[in-house]
């Protein structure tokens, strides 16, 4: 009797994110061996990225052969008149579309783009190790060189932060381990009044150790080493009140950048991994569970790959978007962007992941109006449309090798029903290949303008999000060959139109057992 032909569905490809760390025989189909410029929709689904466009329009002729702007920054004064400042080319600029230098104190010299900028009191603040750190009064243009009171140089930190009414300071170029305050709501005294410091070599819980980064969360002073975490009590009166109330040995942060708050926690990058501050304090007494789990070793591969500067990994950045739920890692020297979907973690206790290629930011910023901007080799871009500049890019899903619940009988791959929401007029390939194979028989699919959405009712998919675009494509494909499992892939030129992935239905024969 000849064998009845199955139907067998993925319905959701790719929802899990990327999985690269365990075997892929029996992985659930949910996961995803590539995800490349992906993310998870908000409807669970997997899909593109959104592109840039460029918001400067002289960043060529301003930042010349440099890297591009490595630091965004948004001040909002008292007033409500705001000022964006932008760094990179050693330069500090003013403006969004159009960069303009900002004044200088006589004779300073910028050597390096590694700013850390933050805003206190009014004034924004620029420091970096080796500098004398900069203050615009009021989002002034011109910038005076910071003097404390007396005369006495303002401490050269490469790590700032606003918090508890005070402005911190640590990581200098001769003193790593020395935590600095100002005075009280006086970002300027550092010699005087209630100011002070800190000296770390006695308190870290393994030995010698170095500042990396600063953070303050849910009223604690967190200082983040690069194998030890310090946290302290009492920031609101440090003088007298700072108490040591908790370290945390074996884990730390190895690029000051990587610290972002989502308001319920703290995310960073150590040397195991992308961390949650909040399940280390959890699980300190346990195996470290990293929120970066399920593509761990490929992320640490990327992450040795960096350039070492000044002992750390300066040009690692990253951004917490609350309105995309994504938390960004961008590395630079490999053109690669880890997003992490912060919405709701997995069983396991990672949180779905996928990579951006092509798209290359050197820098992160969120704006009072929740836009994304970044700095970029062409100026300041936003994360907006799908399209990167005026270039298409390449949206690549492959699944991992899926049995169909069924390891003992050969497949016959019959035919493909792809549920592809939006993607009008966008040119896609169909892989499938094999038995662990990497040469993949493709198939060219072009989606039409028009919806092909009668067969499944739009409110099922609920795309009233893409109204704009107005389709649910459902190409289907004739395939062939058999194998023992199978691996299925799709690439998509993504050209102005979001797609994503609802589905793949999979007829197949079962054949003879293995």
């Amino acid at each position: 009797m000849a064998q009845q032909l199955q139907n067998i569905t993925v319905a959701s490809p790719g929802f899990f994110g990327l999985n690269t760390e365990e075997s892929p025989i029996g992985l659930n189909p949910s996961y995803a061996s590539v995800a490349d410029n992906c993310v998870i929709d908000k409807l669970g689904r997997i899909g593109a990225r959104k592109g840039y466009k460029e918001v400067t329009t002289n960043g060529a002729a301003v930042l010349g052969t440099s890297r591009g702007i490595e630091v965004v920054f948004e001040f909002i004064s008292r007033v409500g008149v705001t000022t964006v400042f932008s760094c990179g080319n050693n330069k500090i600029f003013t403006g969004t579309t159009t960069l303009t230098e900002v004044t200088l104190p006589v004779g300073y010299t910028i050597t390096d783009n590694n700013w850390k900028v933050m805003s206190f009191n009014n004034d924004v603040y620029f420091y970096q190790k080796g500098h004398q750190p900069l203050e615009s009064v009021a989002g002034s243009s011109t910038l005076v060189g910071l003097t404390s009171t007396g005369g006495n140089s303002a401490p050269q930190g490469n790590e700032v932060l606003a918090a508890f009414g005070r402005v911190w300071t640590a990581d200098l170029t001769d003193n790593k381990y020395t935590v600095y305050w100002s005075s009280l709501l006086a970002g300027d005294d550092w010699h005087g009044g209630s100011s002070g410091s800190l000296d770390l070599t006695t308190v870290w819980p393994t030995g010698f150790d170095e500042v990396v980064s600063l953070a303050e969360h849910n009223g604690f002073l967190i200082i983040f080493g690069k194998k030890s975490i310090i946290i302290y009590s009492g920031g609101e009166s440090p003088s007298s009140n700072l108490t040591l109330a908790d370290t945390i040995e074996g884990v730390g942060c190895v690029a000051r950048d990587s610290v972002q708050s989502t308001g319920s926690d703290l995310f960073f990058l150590s040397s195991r991994g992308v961390m949650s501050l909040g399940r280390v304090i959890q699980e300190k007494s346990l195996p470290l569970n990293d929120i970066s789990k399920n593509v761990r070793t490929d992320l640490l591969q990327t992450l040795a790959a960096e350039a070492h500067i000044n002992g750390t990994r300066e040009e690692i950045k990253s951004i917490y978007s609350p309105i995309d739920a994504f938390y960004l890692l961008t590395f630079p020297v490999s053109k690669v962007v880890y997003c992490f979907d912060l919405r709701q973690p997995l069983e396991n206790g990672a949180y779905r992941a996928t990579t951006w290629s092509s798209i290359e930011p050197i820098a992160f910023s969120i704006f009072a109006n929740d836009h994304l901007l970044m700095g970029h080799s062409k100026g300041i871009v936003e994360y907006d449309t799908y399209l990167d500049g005026t270039e298409q890019y390449q949206l690549r899903y492959f699944s991992n090798v899926l049995d169909f619940g069924n390891a003992a009988n050969l497949k016959f791959l019959k035919k493909f029903n792809l549920t592809i929401i939006g993607g009008q007029n966008t040119n896609a390939t169909l892989n499938w290949g094999y038995d662990y194979t990497s040469n993949f028989t493709k198939q060219a699919i072009v989606f039409g303008a028009s919806a092909t959405s009668a067969e499944y009712g739009v409110a099922e998919y609920n795309i009233a999000e893409y109204v704009a675009s107005g389709t649910i494509n459902t190409p289907k494909v004739n395939t062939s060959g058999s194998g023992e499992v199978v691996t299925i892939g799709i690439e998509a030129e993504i050209n102005n139109t979001p797609f994503s992935v609802q589905k793949i239905d999979i007829h197949a024969l079962l054949g003879r057992l293995i």
